[in-house]
């Protein structure tokens, strides 16, 4: 890594240790020495990149809203699904919280969440205003709810389903859905936090002070230990040492997730009626049904997103709780690094929910074929929703805390 003269100290956001951040040139990183989390992306210093492609990604998400994505034909019947039909099929068929997790997750947030960035990033290149820094927290708050890319890949796999039985076509809607996705993955790429952090206008605080400092924990800036409590002069979020009731908040989480996992995998999550022959399906019968037709990829995307992840999260989340109340030094490298595995991939297991959405908005053909959402897709979007928030309240410094007896 190319190292220029040195600058503000940071703390690790995951072991806490506080370091000096080295100038890093574009196309180089800089990661913790301790834990080796990424402090500094190859995207450093870039706004224009990252900018352009956030605005490809809204001006295609408004076609991809409003054009229909897919249509299918069935014994001379056609219907057209829209990025909204599975939406109105599950609030109508009763699953009212499914619909407004699926409304979020694949409509609101992800409208937000480019707003948001263009917003930020267009202020970037004129003068930070007064609610930049704030407005980019909400940014990074939003990422993990706001799930096009697994809506799309949840479009392929029902897409996969009906055209073994059925005809499939994807229209114009679909194919601006897989532009904005494409332009939106490309700008997230580009785009460098702490660039935009390092952007923001502090006044007249002083990062480097010296004595006792606590570091946000949302945009990692030093502040002196006495403004615990207050506004982070950079994001506005509220200043403490270490997540309050972290240790908590994430065990009574992963209790909740365990005792539902049982019923959201047991119970069926779709029900396909077919000239009065009833299917229940769970989610592993789904993977088995992709396997038998030979639909390997999809079939081992699903496993992964819709059962190993969610036992994983529970499961290490567990590992970690234990450890902590331990004050274990063991493996402290590879459960940081695990935690950082299960909080990037830990969305994806909605896989399953915006399968069923787009069967039950697209299949409703009568007596002649229909999908309905069952009940243990309830329980199994809650898994998911339990187990993302236990992930995000954990604070893996307490692990390193508990290690050395405390700080």
């Amino acid at each position: 890594m190319a190292i220029a003269e040195r600058q503000a100290r940071v703390a690790c956001p995951d072991c806490g240790l506080v370091q000096r951040l080295p100038t890093v040139a574009r196309r180089h990183i800089a990661e913790c020495r301790r834990c080796s989390r990424l402090l500094a992306g190859p995207a450093t210093g870039r706004v224009d990149a990252p900018l352009t492609l956030a605005l490809s990604a809204l001006l295609l998400l408004i076609p991809a809203t409003v054009e229909p994505l897919l249509t299918v034909a069935s014994h001379g019947a056609a219907r057209t699904c829209w990025l909204w039909s599975g939406i109105a099929g599950l609030w109508r068929e009763g699953f009212e919280p499914l619909a407004t997790i699926v409304a979020a997750f694949s409509l609101t947030f992800p409208y937000l969440y480019l707003a948001a960035l263009i917003g930020v990033l267009a202020s970037l290149r004129r003068r930070p205003g007064a609610y930049t820094g704030s407005t980019f927290r909400w940014v990074l708050r939003l990422r993990p709810w706001m799930m096009l890319e697994i809506f799309l890949v949840g479009c392929f796999v029902a897409y996969s389903r009906l055209h073994l039985v059925v005809g499939v076509h994807v229209l114009s809607g679909g194919w601006c859905l897989m532009g904005a996705t494409t332009a939106l993955l490309l700008s997230l790429t580009q785009l460098d936090e702490r660039t935009v952090w390092e952007a923001l206008p502090l006044g007249s605080h002083r990062p480097d002070a010296g004595g006792h400092t606590i570091a946000c924990t949302v945009c990692e800036l030093l502040v002196p230990g006495a403004r615990g409590g207050s506004a982070c002069p950079r994001c506005r979020a509220v200043l403490h040492d270490r997540k309050p009731h972290a240790f908590r908040v994430t065990a009574a989480l992963v209790a909740a997730g365990f005792m539902l996992y049982v019923p959201a995998n047991v119970l069926p999550v779709l029900t396909l009626v077919s000239f009065g022959n009833r299917q229940s399906n769970t989610i592993i019968t789904g993977v088995l049904e992709l396997a038998q037709n030979r639909l390997w990829p999809l079939a081992l995307i699903v496993f992964l997103a819709s059962i190993v992840v969610p036992l994983l999260k529970l499961c290490g989340l567990t590992w970690m709780l234990l450890a902590t109340l331990q004050g274990s030094p063991r493996a402290l490298i590879g459960r940081t690094r695990f935690y950082r595995l299960i909080d990037t991939v830990g969305s994806w297991s909605n896989i399953d929910v915006f399968v069923a959405s787009v069967l039950v908005g697209l299949l409703q053909f009568g007596t002649i074929a229909q999908a309905r959402a069952g009940s243990g897709l309830t329980a199994f979007a809650a898994v998911v929703i339990l187990t993302m928030i236990a992930t995000r309240t954990f604070d893996t410094r307490l692990m390193w805390d508990a290690s050395r007896g405390g700080r």
